[in-house]
């Protein structure tokens, strides 16, 4: 089977993440880096080309506007493109490949508003396009396996659910007068009405959803800009009390204030027959512990894994692996996917978040904003 075609947008200049997208896109051998606009300055933009292997300079363009154009019109152009820039860019540059008719991966958000993400969707389904959105976490080998015994009933009827995603970068950065994230990240404008919740929140509720597969139904949330004696644009601590459907209550905490945590990613999911415990800074092990029993702890690639979990992993088990590796999952299902269906093969049940959890994520940040302005109320999702 033949390699996709892809292109980027952003991700030059040192980007972090514009190489993880790379990285994850090639991982399997399913895709080839081909055409990209990488960065404004021409210079860089080809400088990053040439070290990322773009055999043909004449397909690295000035603006995203160039390449969708050229590349929809060549008989070889990409089949998609990765989208890798800041939050405020993804829904103008998603729909201008999308309405050329190329195939999107999305860097999470989708969009900054909700009218925007389905307005995406719309034309994607209008064109027969897929459109995939990166929640890196759900990309975890071990969050499969969660999800699979979830579904399977090996923790009975899901009771309620815990979860917190502190960090403590933002005032890192606010003490040390380094500003290369907290400048756009905390920018209205660039990054939407939401700061904290919207940037790490999202990420939660979108591993919850695909954990459980519960529906949320309602929220009540608190946002805090702190230190409360600095002049914040946007919340940085937020808590999120949460409904699902059945009544099944649960909750968020999110941070970037908290001292002494860099990515602590922790979820907890309690049934009525056992609980499911997993955490970031220690993704290889999933904890299950069954009513009455002991402490199980699950690794990837071994025998007792689920089937789709043991297809996830890259190495013998006992080799860790991480954040890469997720990114590497979601292109995974989504090149499988869309491979399958270029060539006219039914694509299956392929692990990647879809635009679906992207508006998701969008109608959790307008419930919260909601709420918290209304004076911490209950709010229903749309």
């Amino acid at each position: 089977m033949k390699k996709l075609k892809f292109g980027m947008i952003g991700g030059g200049n040192g980007a972090f993440i514009g190489n993880v997208h790379r990285h994850g896109a090639i991982m399997d051998d399913l895709a080839e880096l081909t055409a990209g606009c990488f960065t404004r300055n021409m210079d860089k933009n080809r400088e990053t080309a040439e070290a990322w292997g773009v055999r043909d300079m004449d397909r690295v363009y000035a603006n995203y506007e160039e390449m969708a154009e050229k590349e929809a019109a060549r008989e070889d152009g990409i089949d998609f493109v990765s989208i890798c820039t800041p939050n405020d860019t993804h829904y103008p540059i998603a729909k201008c490949f999308l309405e050329h008719g190329i195939n999107v991966m999305c860097d999470k958000p989708l969009a900054l508003r909700t009218e925007e993400g389905i307005e995406l969707k719309k034309i994607a389904e209008e064109k027969d396009l897929l459109f995939g959105v990166t929640y890196t976490y759900t990309g975890y080998v071990m969050i499969e396996q969660a999800r699979r015994m979830i579904a399977a009933g090996e923790i009975g009827n899901i009771l309620t659910i815990v979860a917190e995603y502190p960090q403590e970068w933002l005032l890192v950065q606010m003490v040390s007068d380094r500003s290369d994230q907290a400048t756009w990240r905390m920018d209205p404008a660039r990054s939407g009405p939401s700061g904290c919740l919207a940037d790490i929140g999202t990420h939660v509720e979108a591993l919850i959803g695909r954990m459980t597969g519960l529906e949320l139904k309602r929220v009540l949330a608190k946002f805090e800009r702190l230190p409360k004696d600095h002049d914040l644009p946007l919340e940085n601590n937020a808590q999120v009390l949460m409904e699902y459907e059945g009544g099944i209550s649960g909750m968020i905490w999110t941070s970037q204030v908290a001292i002494g945590n860099e990515t602590e990613l922790r979820i907890r999911i309690f049934g009525d027959k056992g609980s499911i415990e997993w955490q970031h800074k220690d993704s290889q092990r999933l904890i299950v512990t069954k009513i009455n029993q002991p402490p199980m702890i699950y690794t990837p690639t071994r025998d007792y894994d689920m089937d789709s979990a043991r297809s996830m992993s890259r190495l013998p088990s006992g080799h860790p692996e991480g954040f890469f590796e997720s990114f590497g999952n979601l292109y995974r299902g989504y090149c499988c996917a869309l491979l399958k269906k270029k060539y006219g093969e039914d694509h299956g049940d392929f692990l990647y978040p879809t635009i679906d959890v992207g508006i998701e994520g969008l109608k959790f940040i307008d419930a919260c904003i909601e709420s918290n302005e209304k004076g911490n109320i209950w709010v229903d999702l749309a």
